[in-house]
């Protein structure tokens, strides 16, 4: 299907790669891992032709179509519909297109906007759905998971593990890659390397040849050491004449193999700030909203010390925002959060990547998290996010999407902290980046409220507590994400994608036939969300009780709470709903 031969690319003085050959077989979907740099994207650029090697060649056979999904694109339609439906094989086949935008999480309300209303992460989704319609004979997928939520990759997985044709995805997310993939091949040290197996696998296979490698030059080495100093001793002796010139023969004939470079990676390390007390902060019954939309609703929990606390749910469901305003961010238009004296907050907030100041260098950048630090500690911080030498005195403007999440990862590591608000810290960090991070928080001794879509992150750190965030409501899970998992976990949000919006427009279609029938069924309607109301009210002084008491009886009533106000919103929905079609 795929043949490449030989190819080599360098920039400037740069080499990516030399010599790399591979084979892309009839069914394989290939896990293509590496370091950040190493010139996986480039190998793709190659691949379309959009680039051309500087040695080697590509063989690709005769109308065999790729379709590639890079990071940045462009929408040339007025409509989502439009600009999907352009990709279609048969235009005739618009559910197709449809099928594929709901599962990547798009409404049926989208189908008509304008694509360039959307968000850059959807600008993302719009131009992964397009190449998973085109249909290609291979998928080469760069990032495919980057602003996808949990459902959405769920789904995501789903297509893939039933895709006929060739595929090689990049990605950070380790379980993704070994659940859709049946091979795995990686750069490393300027050649590639290629396994029949998951990227435990690959990861397996290079330590084994390294430490052949090392233990044949060390042997080698030894041979050599031996060799001549056979030849200094003896090499002026008449007597030993003859074996000196063998042993010099010999040490001809021994091969030489270079000492194999320390790779560098991150190398995370947060800086403790001590606190002695339990409990870090309180959130007590806040509500937040955005214009008309409540995006936080009457949410009570408290952080401990030492707590893990993953903030999980669909895009658009108010993660971010919560983690904005227990940053401090924003401010709550009902409740209060209430931190100690002693808390201090190291925050990964995406918008604040956009608030680095463009005209400084890293190093200054880091100086002004902490103008205490000695200059050895900044070069010391930037050496450990992989901006060793020069590279520290680079200005934030010319940094990519990915150095300038490392330069603020950096700014928290500058500074003491007790408690870490981080929002999807792992975009633009590789495989070898990830782990690290993951290792440093859990050995970190303060607590950590991450916000995630990663299931691997999820299922290896014991978070303690999940913060689910609904459509519109957000529920409190005392227990580990397993736990969340056998507790029925996404069902609810994995059929409301497929199915629930469906159902509510065809809802909204039917018709009432008899006025009066109208007037019973609201009057009904009203008696009911008064009596759920009182309900509400009263479980919500039970919890406020329960807070610092028994968990058990707090995580019963939380689940009931939640529950309460997922069936209040629905009450209300078909409220407006009737008075609509009644004029009332």
């Amino acid at each position: 299907m795929i043949r490449v031969e030989n190819i080599s690319m360098s920039y400037g003085q740069d080499s990516l790669f030399d010599e790399l050959s591979f084979t892309l077989q009839p069914g394989e979907r290939l896990a293509f891992i590496g370091r950040n740099g190493v010139g996986k994207s480039t190998l793709f650029r190659l691949l379309v032709g959009e680039e051309t090697p500087d040695a080697g060649a590509i063989m690709i056979a005769k109308d065999y179509r790729l379709g590639l999904l890079q990071q940045h694109s462009r929408c040339l339609c007025s409509t989502l519909r439009a600009e999907a439906v352009q990709a279609l094989q048969n235009p005739e086949e618009v559910y197709k297109a449809e099928k594929i935008l709901f599962g990547l999480g798009f409404g049926k309300e989208d189908l008509e906007k304008d694509p360039s209303r959307f968000s850059g992460g959807f600008h993302l989704r719009i131009h992964l759905a397009k190449v998973l319609i085109a249909e290609p004979d291979c998928l080469l997928l760069d990032e495919p998971t980057n602003y996808l939520d949990i459902v959405s990759i769920r789904w995501l997985i789903r297509f893939l593990r039933r895709w006929q044709g060739e595929s090689i995805i990049i990605s950070h997310d380790r379980e993704f890659l070994d659940q859709v993939s049946n091979g795995t091949m990686g750069l490393h040290r300027n050649r590639l390397v290629k396994v029949n197996g998951s990227s435990i696998d690959f990861f397996a296979r290079i330590l084994q040849e390294e430490e052949v490698h090392e233990r044949t030059r060390m042997n080698y080495e030894k041979k050599r050491a031996h060799a001549q100093s056979f030849i200094d001793r003896f090499g002026a002796k008449a007597t030993k004449a003859a074996q000196a010139q063998s042993r010099q023969k010999m040490l001809k004939r021994i091969p030489v193999l270079e000492q194999l470079k320390t790779l560098y990676h991150l190398d995370f390390s947060f800086t403790q700030e001590p606190f002695y007390g339990k409990q870090l902060g309180e959130i007590k019954s806040i509500s937040f909203s955005f214009g008309a939309e409540e995006m936080i609703r009457y949410l009570s929990f408290s952080i401990r010390k030492g707590q893990r606390i993953a903030i999980i749910g669909k895009n658009g469901y108010g993660k971010s925002t919560l983690l904005r305003l227990l940053a401090r961010d924003l401010s709550p238009s009902q409740g209060e959060i209430r931190y100690s004296d002693r808390v201090r907050i190291g925050y990964f907030g995406q918008t604040n990547i956009a608030r680095l100041s463009l005209h400084h260098t890293v190093e200054q950048e880091i100086w002004q998290a902490d103008p205490q630090l000695s200059y050895g500690r900044v070069k010391a911080l930037c050496g450990m996010m992989m901006f060793s030498g020069l590279r520290s005195e680079k200005l934030i403007s010319v940094l990519s999407g990915g150095e300038r999440s490392r330069v603020l990862l950096e700014k928290i590591l500058a500074t003491s902290c007790n408690l870490l608000l981080l929002d999807e810290p792992t975009h633009h960090l590789d495989v070898e980046s990830v782990e690290a991070l993951v290792d440093a928080l859990e050995t970190f001794e303060g607590a950590v409220c991450l916000v995630t879509h990663s299931e691997w992150i999820l299922h290896r750190i014991p978070f303690d507590m999940l913060v689910v965030c609904h459509r519109d409501s957000q529920e409190i899970f005392l227990g580990t994400y397993n736990d969340f998992l056998q507790n029925d976990g996404w069902k609810e949000e994995e059929s409301l994608s497929k199915s629930g919006k469906e159902k509510k427009a065809n809802a909204k279609a039917t018709s009432r036939k008899q006025s009066k029938a109208l007037v019973k069924e609201l009057d009904l309607l009203e008696k009911k969300i008064v009596a759920q109301e009182e309900k509400l009210s009263q479980l919500q002084e039970e919890i406020v009780q329960l807070v610092r008491g028994d968990s058990q009886a707090l995580q019963k009533r939380l689940k009931a709470e939640s529950f309460l106000r997922r069936e209040l919103s629905n009450l209300y929905d078909e409220l407006d709903r009737l008075l609509k079609e009644s004029d009332l």
